[in-house]
């Protein structure tokens, strides 16, 4: 039986990790037994936050939502409710773009809203 040289295999392996961990601090970025440990790890975080980010960007609307509601008389929730009355079908991300960079184009949507509202 022919013998199985790895040599090529394993460096390509390595060099791919290596890679993944280049800009990191210490032997996370040169040593490849610490460096996979630090890649497993980072994939771990970016994994999770993929889908911490769409909770933080919802929270982050209506927050916005809530401040431009505020000052025409209105919680955050009576809009919404409001909203759904006057079936005006816009969503949070359209809504917080609308109050931060057109805020008269907004007061008119929740002028429409309140009066659903009466």
């Amino acid at each position: 039986m022919s013998r199985t040289k790895r040599g090529v295999i394993t460096k390509a392996k390595h060099k791919k990790v290596l890679k993944l961990v280049k800009g990191q601090y210490g032997r996370r970025k040169n040593t490849i037994r610490v460096a996979r440990q630090a890649m497993e790890k980072a994939m771990q975080y970016a994994y999770r936050d993929r889908r911490a980010k769409k909770r933080d960007f919802r929270s982050l609307w209506i927050q916005r939502i809530n401040a431009g509601v505020r000052p025409e008389g209105l919680t955050y929730s009576k809009f919404i409710n409001a909203l759904n009355k006057s079936k005006i079908k816009l969503d949070r991300k359209v809504l917080a773009e609308l109050a931060y960079n057109n805020p008269e184009v907004f007061k008119s949507i929740v002028k429409k809203a309140q009066s659903s509202l009466n």
